[in-house]
C-alpha cells in the first residue's frame, strides 16, 4: 500500500566539513517540486547543490544538481521508493566543506539524510477511492442510505427526482462488495449510472 506523509520532516548532518539540510514534504506534481527547488536556491544562495527527488502522481524525478551522475538525485528516490511512498519530494541543500567525499561518500551521505528525515515522518496510507452513483427508488432511500454508511463511504450527494439519485465514493477495495449488497437487497431496483453514461 502507498503512503505519503502528514507534513515536512528535516534533518541536517555534517560530513568532513560539508553540510547536508534535507527536507521531505508532501507534493503534489513537478511543477510545484520545481517551484520548491527555486525557493531553495534563493534560501541559500552559497548552496554548492540542490539536488531532489520526486514521486507524485506518477511523475519522478531524480536531480544529481552538478554531483556526479547517480550519486545524489537516484539515492534520494531509492529511498523514497524503498519507503513506499507516493506524493512526496526529497530536496537536500549540500554546502560543500572542501573535502570531496567520493562517489560512494555522497550516495551514503544523500542516502542517509533522507531516510533520517523520514524517520520523523508520520505516514499516511493513501486510499484509492472509487466514486459511484446509482438510483433508487423512494421506498429504497433508507435502505441505500443505511448500506452506504455501513460500508464506511462517503455520501457526496443525493438528488430527489423521479428517483432518488446517490452520488457516492468509497475505499476501491470495498466497492464491489457494496454494489454486490445493494444490487441483491434491491433485487434489481437500483440502477447504476456509469460516469460517461451522462
Amino acid at each position: 500500500m502507498p503512503y505519503s506523509i502528514a507534513a515536512a520532516v528535516h534533518s541536517e548532518l555534517l560530513i568532513k566539513k560539508s553540510r547536508f539540510i534535507a527536507c521531505v514534504q508532501p507534493m503534489t506534481d513537478r511543477s510545484a517540486a520545481q517551484k520548491v527547488v527555486a525557493e531553495l536556491w534563493a534560501q541559500h544562495p552559497g548552496a554548492a547543490h540542490v539536488c531532489w527527488a520526486l514521486l507524485a502522481g506518477g511523475q519522478s524525478a531524480a536531480v544529481d544538481d552538478g554531483e556526479p551522475s547517480g550519486t545524489a538525485g537516484r539515492p534520494m528516490l531509492d529511498v523514497l521508493r524503498h519507503q513506499d511512498l507516493e506524493g512526496v519530494l526529497a530536496t537536500v541543500v549540500r554546502y560543500f566543506g572542501g573535502v570531496k567525499l567520493g562517489a560512494g561518500g555522497l550516495v551514503r551521505a544523500y542516502t542517509d539524510i533522507v531516510a533520517q528525515a523520514l524517520l520523523k515522518s508520520e505516514k499516511i496510507a493513501i486510499i484509492k477511492l472509487h466514486y459511484l452513483t446509482c438510483t433508487a427508488p423512494y421506498a429504497m432511500e433508507g435502505m441505500v442510505r443505511r448500506e452506504i454508511e455501513m460500508a464506511g463511504a462517503h455520501l457526496d450527494q443525493v438528488t430527489h427526482a423521479d428517483e432518488v439519485r446517490f452520488e457516492f465514493s468509497l475505499a476501491d477495495s470495498a466497492a464491489a462488495q457494496l454494489i454486490s449488497r445493494l444490487n441483491e437487497a434491491g433485487h434489481g431496483r437500483i440502477q447504476w449510472i456509469a460516469p460517461d453514461d451522462e
